[in-house]
């Protein structure tokens, strides 16, 4: 009785026992259905809303059951509008909806919730490159997700979208820096160059080349160098699809080796016209800061570093002999990184189309401030535009996207984390009373001075992509693909004499400018072609296609020295020293050529053969060209007949896949022999100098990979599990062999014999708790357990590798000294003397490993919604350990954390620090430079964090056609762990950590 309802809610009740008591009477009820029999050719006019109970649903198929003429599909509102008998009965589907069958009774009005069918989730097709899959009948590994889990998410970045949602995928933000950048590892680290691990990133089917962009002499404010992918909107995007395993990436060939990031805008869909218009302002602000010393505790620390070294105070420490005021007191991790960040984002959009055009055309704008001292300000934009149009024969079909962005990042030069840290907690003010920095005599050098020393960064980027397809045969297509990348950035940082204290009189001679000017553009060109056909009893499916693709770099690095005036700091032609410090331009060619074969039988049984032949120009003649491939299967035994009625097993799956891919990130002509300009001319002419050799030999790196997993759906896939295992191994390592000085170069580039392994499981969780009208509750849970490995290398003991890498140990690996204790005479720290020659030294006693890679790592989300309410929140855990903030030597003029206030004070003591030094003492100065570099300083820092939260109400409104949403969103919110030196998920020391956010919005939608 869930599906009656009348406008006038008096009426029902009267209705359903009048209904009853008709249903108690048969033959009456016979008469009565004769009667209407007579009436059954009138006309009746049906309209309504479909929702899902708190969203209206577009592209919903309403039909008139016995019917096959009478079918209409509801319009971007969810509306619908369609002519019946009054008797009739509508058929109401829609995919991952259970189908509902609905009688008019007469009414005109009639509004439909339908209710999820978790047994079609198993159709929804998944995005898989050059082609699509259904859930239920792939064969690899791919991990999902989609605009509904990226709209909830107040962030910037793409690659952020993603943290703690996917298993086998390990993402960790690099700065809190507004345009700064993000690590990705998919199943883990790969090749022994940190640079060589990037996955190929896929937009709307073009290539997005993932390099850098920066140059690090440019800008300390980050890190690492900027990334280009910070130029898309992640408003703008659909879906995120992760290809990892050898099934899924093969046929990507030497592009795929560390994973595939394929990222599909949103499309228009088929309706009216509808607007939406998007506007959020939040705030950011740092997620936790250090305990340091008070003022008391420091000033005591100072003064027994000098009792401890039985000598005097000098003139330069201000801190503590009547300079400073030795009551003052200044949080400088407040003062400098206490700032509140302000973050404002509009987003706007239209769409709409007929079943034969769709399109979109939408635009954002996004702000954001820094925590920092100062007037700083990240701004970025762009617009999208998708057109998707069909034939009326539908055998033509037409699919362009474009998508141009811009950022304009304007931050101070510097990061003020370190000066947040380390200074003393009683310095002097920052600003003299009449607003201008205060110099204090000369006794310190302001933080604020940095504020003159300028990062600008302006970059623009165009992806575009034509897809023309046409069926040539039923069931063969030929389709080809055009893609066309351009991106520009020129970054700039200023160091004017202002920097430094007036009272020195230093002058624009010594201010300096770093410029980098960096464009890439590339095109690429796929023909492909595609046939299918029933056959024995299956389904056989051929793709076979080419790619040709070219991409042009040109980057010119320039500094300029001494300047007549800071006014002039940007016209290089002012500069009176003008150095090249890199001119390159370099040609990339790519070209291949890939196949998949498909059979599926009985929708039971199903292999998938992928191959692809690449040639690249970044290798020798000989070495140009390889093969690449994969075999995957996989067995729906849910489908055998002792299962397939089964009413508690809805899905089961075995599927498992073993091939290989290569690697070619290793950058352009590293096997010629090059030159570049030398830096000093002999006699006033410039000459060339070498710089690298020739190495015929160089060729790709090959990457192996094997993966066994297994999918259960039980009670119709309200509760769903997938366990995988994979391993990959990685060999002919594209890498440096160290030369002796002598041969006037320090590098070969060419193969190393090394096997990097990487192995692990997989575990994912969704369960649907609740699932009624008004009510719905999903919980979704990943975990990761990895282990890489270091399987082969030859002659490592001997190689300048010797100190960093280990057989059997990870990649990113620390090698430490063996702490022991606290010498309870001396109270100086003591390590294992490994070789037994009464001296701690390097390498020798430098053996102890750590690893820093997760031990596991994953996320927990939970969507809930009730009525017009929904809640969405993802905590994300991390299993790791990482390095203790240890700054300096205690006891000299730094600020240390206030837990080095249990230092050594007297024979015998149990402290958990040694003794404090201002310097003098050269045993503690050296076993505290020891201690930082030994096992004592990696500590746990795992942790759980409320990764983001998103609640939001849609606004139920008299006018139908109009929508209003209003949200409230965060990020990283909370924090469970045991770390003391501040954000646990930060492992680069010195350097701004991710911010805490808060935005709320509105979303109108007419």
């Amino acid at each position: 009785m869930n599906n009656f309802s009348f406008s006038v809610g008096g009426r029902t009740l009267y209705c359903l026992i009048f209904l009853g008591f008709i249903m108690s009477f048969p033959p009456l009820l016979a008469k009565n259905h004769t009667r209407q029999g007579n009436s059954f050719s009138q006309q009746h006019k049906v309209q309504g809303t479909i929702t899902d109970g708190s969203n209206p649903l577009p592209g919903v198929t309403i039909a008139i059951k016995n019917k096959k003429n009478n079918v209409v599909i509801s319009d971007y509102s969810g509306q619908f509008s369609l002519t019946s008998s009054p008797y009739d009965t509508l058929v109401v589907s829609y995919i991952g909806f259970k189908t509902q069958l609905v009688p008019i009774q007469g009414r005109s009005t009639v509004n439909i919730v339908l209710i999820d069918d978790t047994t079609t989730l198993q159709e929804v097709r998944v995005n898989a490159g050059y082609y699509s899959v259904k859930e239920s009948e792939r064969t690899g590994s791919i991990a999902r997700i989609t605009s509904k889990d990226i709209e909830t998410q107040p962030v910037t970045n793409v690659l952020a979208t993603m943290q703690g949602r996917m298993a086998g995928v390990s993402i960790t933000q690099t700065t809190g820096v507004p345009g700064g950048g993000f690590e990705i590892k998919i199943r883990g680290q790969n090749s022994l160059r940190a640079d060589a691990n990037q996955p190929l990133y896929i937009i709307d089917g073009v290539p997005y080349a993932s390099d850098p962009i920066g140059f690090n002499q440019t800008s300390t404010t980050f890190p690492t160098v900027t990334s280009p992918l910070n130029s898309i909107s992640p408003e703008s995007i659909q879906s995120i699809e992760i290809l990892k395993d050898a099934d899924a990436t093969a046929i990507y060939g030497s592009r795929g080796a560390n994973g595939v990031v394929l990222i599909t805008t949103k499309r228009g869909k088929e309706g009216k016209t509808s607007f939406t218009l998007q506007a959020s302002t939040g705030t950011g602000t740092v997620t936790k800061f250090m305990d340091l010393m008070n003022t008391q505790q420091y000033l005591e620390m100072r003064k027994k570093a000098f009792q401890n070294d039985n000598t005097s105070y000098k003139a330069r420490d201000y801190d503590i002999n009547g300079t400073w005021d030795q009551n003052r007191y200044t949080d400088w991790q407040k003062e400098l990184l206490g700032g509140t960040a302000l973050i404002n984002n509009i987003t706007g959009s239209v769409s709409g189309g007929s079943n034969k055009t769709q399109f979109i055309l939408s635009g954002n704008y996004y702000t954001e401030s820094t925590v920092f001292v100062g007037d700083f300000l990240y701004k970025k934009g762009g617009s999208q535009l998708s057109l998707n149009h069909q034939s009326d024969n539908d055998k033509f079909r037409l699919t362009f996207s474009a998508g141009y962005n811009f950022q304009d990042n304007n931050m101070p030069a510097f990061d003020f984390t370190n000066d947040a840290r380390s200074l003393a907690p009683n310095a002097p003010a920052l600003y003299n009373e009449d607003g201008s920095l205060n110099w204090a005599n000369k006794t310190w050098s302001n933080p604020l001075r940095n504020l003159n020393a300028v990062f600008k960064s302006k970059t623009n980027n165009l992806v575009a992509n034509t897809v023309l397809s046409y069926e040539v045969l039923p069931r063969l297509f030929v389709k080809s693909n055009f893609g066309y990348t351009n991106l520009s950035t020129r970054e700039t940082r200023i160091n004017p004499s202002t920097i430094f204290n007036p009272a020195n009189n230093i002058t624009s001679a010594r201010s300096s400018i770093y410029i980098n000017n960096t464009t890439r553009s590339s095109w690429i060109i796929e023909p492909q072609a595609n046939w299918s056909k029933e056959f024995a009893g299956g389904n056989l499916d051929i793709l076979a296609g080419a790619t040709f693709q070219n991409q042009n770099s040109a980057s010119l690095y320039q500094s300029g020295n001494g300047f007549p005036s800071n006014s002039l700091i940007y016209n290089l032609a002012a500069a009176s020293v003008v150095t090249i410090l890199l001119n390159d331009e370099t040609q990339y060619k790519y070209q291949a050529i890939f196949g998949r074969i498909n059979y599926n039988w009985e929708k039971k049984y199903i292999l998938n053969l992928t191959a692809r032949r690449d040639g690249s120009s970044r290798f020798g003649p000989g070495n140009q060209f390889a093969t690449f491939g994969a075999v995957g299967a996989a067995w729906l035994f849910s489908n055998e007949h002792f299962l397939k009625n089964s009413s508690w097993l809805s899905f089961g799956k075995l599927r498992g896949s073993y091939g290989t891919t290569g690697n070619d990130q290793i950058g352009d002509y590293q096997y010629l022999d090059t030159y570049s300009i030398a830096e000093l001319p002999y006699n006033g002419i410039a000459g060339l100098q070498p710089t690298r050799l020739y190495n015929k030999d160089f060729g790709w790196e090959i990457n192996k990979k094997l993966e066994a997993a297994m999918e259960l759906g039980f009670l119709k896939d309200r509760i769903f599990a997938t366990a995988a295992w994979y391993q990959n191994r990685s060999s002919n390592q594209l890498t440096g062999i160290p030369m002796a000085g002598t041969t006037g170069f320090t590098v070969l580039q060419a193969n190393l014999d090394a096997v990097v392994e990487n192995r692990g499981t997989e575990f994912t969780l969704r369960t649907i708790n609740i699932n009624s009208v008004n009510f719905n509750w999903t919980t979704s849970f990943n975990i990761t357990f990895a282990k890489n490995k270091l399987i082969r290398f030859p002659g490592l003991e001997s190689s300048s590798y010797s100190q960093q890498y280990r057989i059997g140990q990870p990649l990113n690996i620390s090698l430490l000294y063996n702490y022991k204790r606290i010498n309870p005479q001396t109270g100086v720290y003591e390590f294992e003397d490994l070789n037994g020659n009464g001296v701690i030294s390097f390498p020798d006693d430098q053996q102890a490993v750590s690893d820093l890679n997760p031990k596991y790592y994953g996320g927990m989300q939970n969507q809930l919604s009730y009525k017009q309410w929904k809640l969405d929140f993802l905590f994300q855990f991390v299993n790791q350990k990482n390095r203790a903030y240890l700054n300096g030597v205690a006891g000299q003029m730094i600020n240390q954390p206030s837990r080095m206030t249990d230092s050594w004070q007297e024979v015998n003591d149990n402290a958990l620090y040694q003794i404090y030094t201002s310097g003098t003492n050269s045993d503690a100065v050296t076993a505290n430079y020891l201690y930082s570099r030994s096992t004592a300083s990696i500590v746990d820092a795992s942790f759980i964090r409320l990764k983001n939260i998103s609640l939001s109400y849609d606004v139920p409104l008299q006018m139908k056609e109009t929508k209003c949403l209003i949200m409230l969103q965060g990020q990283n919110l909370l924090t469970f762990t045991k770390f003391k030196d501040g954000d646990p998920e930060f492992t680069t020391m010195g350097f701004l950590p991710p911010l805490k956010v808060i935005t709320a919005g509105v979303q109108l939608t007419f």
